[in-house]
């Protein structure tokens, strides 16, 4: 599912619009309502309370209806699936989200729609900078899990925001359009965050209070299985992470001991290094440069795709490569294992086909010639991915 931009005249609807995700919270989806109308209604907002009911089975959208809320109905279950539903019928251009559990202060509504008056795509609550009373959040969800998927949302993609996962947020509904936002699932907070770095908007953070939920049943959240779906979108979203860094780690590990051992084994102290890591060597640079050339395709793709501005990595490839000078330097390195083989053929004919001591250069030459040959077909990929276009003589794009 995507959010797209309803065709609502902003100047005569609502101003903002108060979404919550709610599925079996009858003993306190009620109080949330009130509050959030109590709010609007104290600040003098034109606003409107969502509710939208992914698949209750307690009749939580009843006692959301007396509360005074509009209700939307959302069968495909998950968190992401139930705001992307409310988002899409919010008549409001400002949309507040916030869980139905009545652990959100829904009173403390106004420095969201402040910072969202003020120019922001979106405004994040933060439960670090403000406050999480006595059995609000476990401790490990409090002091493990949160703060380090933040801390690599915040290594991964940067953006100066401390609590990434907080549920209560505030953003405006024509940034969630340029977002286009997929997931269904909990990793929609993660998702939100990253397509908002990706697309320079503009975030900011305000302090909140996280109090322990009215409900007496257990949490929606599978700590596990919703920290793994969070930290796997992450890494689908940074190809950098993913592909480039461990690539260039192997091919930095396999080229060491195919340069140094090049010439016969070495010893370190009482350590001994022959042939052997050369094979290793070799296994290690081939791996890694196809691990690189996977992520340059992914980055290209992304991008491509999702209409992000490119990153450094993306912005010198985009400017230095062409297919001729792919194609160059993979017939260099191509051409230059051919010729250490082709040495190497010569020197055992003329020793009259007798014993062929010459495993060192033909490791080599070997690896040469795979990463030629890997150069030459990525280049034409990457040219098929159409990664940077050119006119030609005749008036044409090209690659």
């Amino acid at each position: 599912m995507r959010a797209e931009k309803l065709d609502v005249d902003d100047a005569t609807g609502p101003e903002v619009s108060v979404v919550l995700p709610c599925r079996n919270e009858a003993e306190t989806v009620g109080r949330c309502v009130a509050k959030a109308r109590e709010t609007l209604e104290r600040l003098g907002v034109d606003g409107e309370v969502i509710v939208v009911d992914n698949g209750s089975t307690d009749g939580s959208a009843e006692v959301a209806r007396r509360a005074g809320a509009r209700i939307l109905e959302e069968p495909r279950i998950g968190y992401g699936n139930a705001l992307l539903c409310g988002i899409e019928g919010a008549r409001a251009p400002f949309v507040i989200m916030a869980d139905a559990d009545d652990s959100y202060d829904l009173t403390d509504l106004e420095r969201f729609l402040d910072g969202l008056r003020a120019g922001a795509d979106i405004v994040m609550g933060s439960r670090r900078r403000g406050a999480v009373e006595p059995g609000a959040m476990p401790w490990h969800h409090r002091w493990i899990g949160n703060p380090l998927l933040s801390s690599l949302l915040k290594l991964l993609f940067g953006g100066d925001v401390s609590d990434a996962h907080c549920g209560m947020r505030a953003v405006r509904r024509d940034a969630v359009a340029r977002m286009q936002l997929e997931t269904g699932g909990m990793q929609f907070a993660s998702e939100m965050f990253i397509k908002a770095v990706l697309g320079n908007m503009r975030i900011v953070e305000t302090p909140i209070t996280l109090r322990p939920a009215g409900r007496s049943r257990a949490p929606h959240l599978r700590p596990l299985r919703d920290g793994w779906r969070h930290l796997r979108f992450m890494l689908l979203f940074s190809p950098t992470a993913l592909f480039l860094v461990p690539g260039l780690v192997c091919m930095a590990l396999g080229a060491a001991p195919l340069v140094l051992l090049g010439s016969g084994p070495r010893r370190l102290g009482p350590l001994s290094f022959d042939v052997h890591y050369m094979v290793l060597g070799s296994l290690l640079t081939v791996l890694g440069f196809q691990i690189v050339t996977t992520g340059v395709f992914a980055k290209v793709y992304s991008h491509a795709a999702r209409l992000y501005a490119p990153d450094r990595t993306l912005a010198w490839l985009v400017h230095a490569f062409t297919l001729e000078r792919g194609l160059v330097v993979g017939t260099v390195l191509f051409a230059t294992g051919l010729v250490i083989d082709a040495r190497i053929l010569v020197g055992w004919i003329e020793s009259h086909m007798g014993s062929l001591d010459a495993v060192r250069p033909a490791l080599q030459a070997s690896t040469l010639m795979i990463v030629g040959a890997q150069t030459i077909f990525a280049s034409f990929f990457l040219s098929m991915l159409e990664l940077k276009r050119r006119p030609d003589s005749t008036g044409t794009t090209g690659v």
